[in-house]
């Protein structure tokens, strides 16, 4: 019987640190400063062809920030965010204030360790859905929790474009396809026609 209680007990506890640990590595985008500066390529309202295109974005740290600010800066992820007008009626893009329910920045340009001042260069992805977007720059420390973040303004949001998929061969397919059978059907009924004549 005692066994069982510190079982229990040793369960209680295991569980009590989990839900603690996990509670500490909540981030919030209203919390988190705003120390990087980013800029993206892309001119406001430019419209992109996923697969084609290439944006380059740069990051540093803010100016403004005094010396140090980023000595908990490990790691620097960059994402294409959708931008408000993208969002509307979409509930799957939709901005969430607890970093770990946002919907707002779904596609990764790149992460890497952070080096104060950064530059990539993205193709954009042949995934992309067709929509507008911005950039944003989450400042990650050791644990990989969002510390900070910067973003390009949604206001020079650009526009991608997606493939759709259907090539000039898979029309052209398409139309022959479509003609054989319409001459297919043509000519089994003049064959059938004809056998119910003799």
């Amino acid at each position: 019987m005692a066994r069982q209680g510190m079982v229990t007990a040793l369960l209680l506890v295991v569980l009590a640190a989990g839900c603690c640990a996990s509670a500490g590595a909540v981030a919030y985008l209203s919390k988190l400063p705003v120390t990087l500066d980013v800029t993206a390529s892309p001119s406001p309202g430019q419209v992109l062809h996923a697969g084609e295109d290439v944006i380059t974005v740069t990051w540093a740290l803010n100016a403004s920030q005094p010396a140090g600010k980023d000595a908990d800066y490990k790691n620097v992820k960059v994402s294409l965010c959708y931008a408000p007008v993208s969002q509307k009626e979409r509930e799957w893009r939709k901005t969430h204030d607890d970093l770990k329910k946002d919907k707002t920045c779904q596609f990764k340009v790149t992460q890497q360790a952070y080096p104060g001042t950064g530059k990539v260069e993205y193709r954009v992805a042949l995934d992309i859905p067709t929509a507008t977007y911005y950039v944003r720059a989450y400042a990650l420390d050791a644990s990989g929790t969002q510390v900070a973040y910067g973003q390009t303004a949604p206001a020079s949001a650009f526009n991608v474009v997606s493939i759709t998929g259907v090539t000039t061969s898979i029309k052209v397919a398409a139309g022959v396809f479509s003609a054989f059978s319409v001459a297919s059907l043509a000519f089994f009924f003049f064959i059938e026609k004809r056998k119910k004549n003799n």
